[in-house]
């Protein structure tokens, strides 16, 4: 079962317009990488938590009613660990949401779980409360990076989570990888993509180890390790070629490449996450959760991070916000060019710039040398990054900004 959504004409990707993302913080360990918003808990508040995010959601619609009838066309569930919320709070939140909120057919629902057996046991529940999407956090099969990613589970546990999905009769199933870890070997990215595939998913994200203080949110024990001189991450050139290796073991066995990071079997993109790389809107609910709308003017808001200050503040009534930015349209067409380019299929570089008021004639030089240089192709009107040029992204959007 794919899930249904519109067209974004600019990049021909199939994408929710409009999504809700909901961040579960609280974890059982924090991993050393990990710069998200979460809190290890023994004792996870699951009833009152529940009871919070709906709360929030109503102060929200209150605010802006019109997006009572917006149709829902994609909703996501991450973390922290989603896993640990018991079923029965996940219903109660999914059937909140159904009741105030207008929910397109074919909406695709995403759950992020962890391998653990104790996880892997909820996951009929999830089914039966209306997730139709998971989404495992395996990171890696092997002993030696999974240790230095700090994650608890092992292979045997990541086949009996994939066997424990199968029988809950999840339509898809989405495995997360990580390379470019210190220690990480170029055979062990290879027999890891092996291994993945071998367990036939619909959907791979596999990303590059973010360390650097500078591109995260807040510190992690990994960043200040390699602020000392502690930690030797791969080479560039080491992490690249584990990059290829990944797109030509998935591209081998029927996973194609659909944005930088992400690979799937035709038809099971991820609607929700093709969201954000096609401009969509997403309202945002919980602790630290990065919700981006449009009306009734552009504006991304940020809510509180700390899981306490976010629930007094919801049961005293109170938007949870940490903080608002207005976005206008130099904004937007940094975003809404960057992310396109993101994807396969390209973006409608031109289209773009006079959706957003910025000039096409001064960046196009710059597309030209792209094209010439193999960095680029042109596919009708969408530029779009081949292999070598997706290498160098960031590098490319900073010249086309």
């Amino acid at each position: 079962m794919s899930f249904a959504a519109p067209t974004d004409p600019l990049t021909g990707m199939q994408a929710a317009r409009f999504g809700l993302y909901l961040h579960f913080p609280y974890c059982l360990a924090k991993c050393p990488y990990c710069d998200f918003a979460v809190a290890v808990a023994r004792q996870v508040p699951e009833e009152r938590y529940a009871n919070a995010v709906l709360a929030e959601l109503d102060a929200r619609l209150s605010a802006d009613p019109a997006l009572r009838t917006k149709p829902l066309e994609s909703l996501f569930l991450g973390g922290g660990t989603p896993s640990l919320w018991h079923p029965r709070y996940v219903a109660q939140v999914l059937e909140g949401i159904a009741a105030r909120m207008s929910l397109a057919p074919g909406l695709e629902v995403s759950l992020e779980g962890n391998p653990e057996r104790a996880d892997a046991e909820r996951f009929a529940g999830y089914r039966a409360a209306g997730i139709n999407r998971l989404s495992l956090g395996v990171q890696s099969f092997q002993p030696q990076t999974l240790k230095a990613l700090g994650r608890a589970h092992d292979a045997a546990m990541v086949e009996g989570a994939v066997a424990a999905a199968r029988k809950a009769d999840f339509p898809v199933v989405a495995l997360d990888f990580i390379y470019g870890v210190h220690g990480q070997t170029r055979a062990q990215v290879k027999a890891d993509a092996l291994r993945a595939v071998a367990l036939q998913p619909e959907h791979l994200s596999t990303y590059a180890l973010t360390v650097e203080r500078e591109v995260l949110a807040e510190d992690t024990p990994l960043s200040k390790q390699l602020a000392r001189g502690e930690l030797a991450l791969p080479e560039d050139d080491d992490v690249v070629a584990m990059a290829r290796t990944v797109r030509d073991v998935y591209g081998a066995h029927g996973l194609a490449r659909y944005e930088v990071s992400n690979h799937a079997r035709p038809g099971f993109s991820s609607r929700h996450n093709a969201l954000y790389w096609t401009g969509g809107e997403y309202l945002a609910l919980g602790v630290g959760a990065t919700g981006m709308l449009l009306s009734p003017q552009a504006h991304r808001y940020v809510n509180l991070r700390s899981p306490e200050a976010y629930l007094r503040a919801v049961e005293e009534g109170r938007v949870p916000e940490a903080s608002r930015e207005e976005l206008g349209p130099e904004e937007l067409f940094a975003e809404r060019l960057s992310m396109g380019l993101r994807l396969v299929s390209g973006v409608d570089w031109e289209a773009v710039c006079e959706r957003y008021g910025q000039p096409v004639e001064p960046r196009r030089a710059e597309v030209e040398r792209l094209v010439a240089h193999g960095f680029a192709t042109r596919n009708g009107p969408r530029l779009a990054l081949t292999e070598r040029g997706a290498d160098v992204h960031s590098a490319i959007c900073a010249r086309l900004l």
